[in-house]
């Protein structure tokens, strides 16, 4: 099956890319020192979760400068000749207890360079110290920052359970009636149901080797304080998907994820929401951090971009 063959009647728009063999052996030893960098890891959660992610190197020609205004806190990543009045509100994942945008810079500069758009990637509050509705008013209050800056043309990327809040961010902005609306929205693997309820939570196929069930029951817990785990603040897998912009969504095979992912898109469809699902064959959660290491991961990143540019041409 080709990279752009179409792997699903169910949900138009399904693309499935295969995995090469020699990719897959890439991927095995990419598994391997997962389990080497996990298993001897010692220091403060969050701290090693930042050191993990900060392995994404930063991309040539790229400059960066902290953001500490308003409210809104984190990094400005500008590629050379970026286009003027764009720009990409990036979201981080972390399951909403860990992550930051200084741990990102390398990841989010990957996105930025490909796409020629500066991004900004926040901090927002994480969990248990701060529960919902936090997370979702400082991802508004960043868009609304950057309108007052003086973007006319922004999209929303995120991954994993910066995914799920970059897809609750376009639902709420898809609610109001006034200002520019977003013009695209790119998510990795994202996080769209708290409730768990996706047959591959619990689907003794998926392999991931980076997230487990007990660990986002215990995420989602810390996260939803009051709140019910079904609701769309928590679960845009729930909510009301009509009126968001193009939707480009990419999940591995092998990720607990898997069925937030594609359920998402099928409810995207059904709501008459132009999306794009891209099923990566035997890789895993969030494999787009691993352009060091992998093929795939700059692939995925180079058509997320091919997506983004296009809808900032549009």
């Amino acid at each position: 099956m080709s990279p752009d063959s179409f792997g699903s009647d169910v949900i138009p728009g399904t693309v499935t890319v295969p995995l090469a063999e020699e990719e897959r052996h890439r991927e095995g030893a990419l598994r391997d020192l997962f389990a080497r960098f996990w298993g001897t890891a010692t220091r403060e959660p969050r701290v090693v979760y930042d050191a993990f992610v900060s392995g994404s190197p930063l991309a040539d020609a790229v400059t960066f400068d902290t953001v500490d205004e308003d409210g809104v806190r984190g990094w400005w990543l500008r590629p050379q000749d970026a286009e003027v009045r764009r720009a990409i509100l990036f979201l981080h994942g972390g399951g909403y207890v860990q992550g930051t945008a200084t741990a990102y810079r390398g990841f989010v500069s990957q996105v930025a360079s490909r796409a020629g758009v500066a991004a900004l990637a926040i901090d927002y509050p994480l969990a248990p110290e701060a529960t919902l509705p936090a997370a979702p008013n400082a991802a508004l209050a960043a868009w609304d920052w950057l309108i007052g800056q003086g973007y006319e043309r922004i999209a929303v990327v995120g991954d994993s359970a910066g995914g799920g809040l970059s897809l609750v961010t376009l639902a709420n902005l898809a609610r109001r009636n006034d200002g520019p609306a977003p013009i695209a929205g790119v998510v990795f693997s994202p996080w769209t149901d708290l409730t768990l309820s996706g047959s591959s939570m619990s689907d003794p196929a998926r392999q991931d080797p980076l997230i487990d069930r007990e660990y986002l029951q215990d995420c989602a817990r810390k996260y939803v304080g009051t709140f019910d785990a079904g609701d769309p603040l928590a679960s845009p897998l729930l909510g009301d998907l009509r009126g968001l912009p193009p939707l480009l969504i990419q999940v591995g095979t092998d990720e607990r994820l898997l069925d937030d992912a594609t359920r998402y898109a099928a409810r995207a469809n059904e709501a008459g929401v132009p999306v794009r699902l891209e099923v990566w064959e035997g890789l895993h959660h969030v494999f787009q951090l691993d352009v060091a290491h992998l093929d795939s991961s700059r692939r995925a990143l180079d058509r997320a971009a091919a997506f983004l540019r296009r809808a900032f041409a549009s």
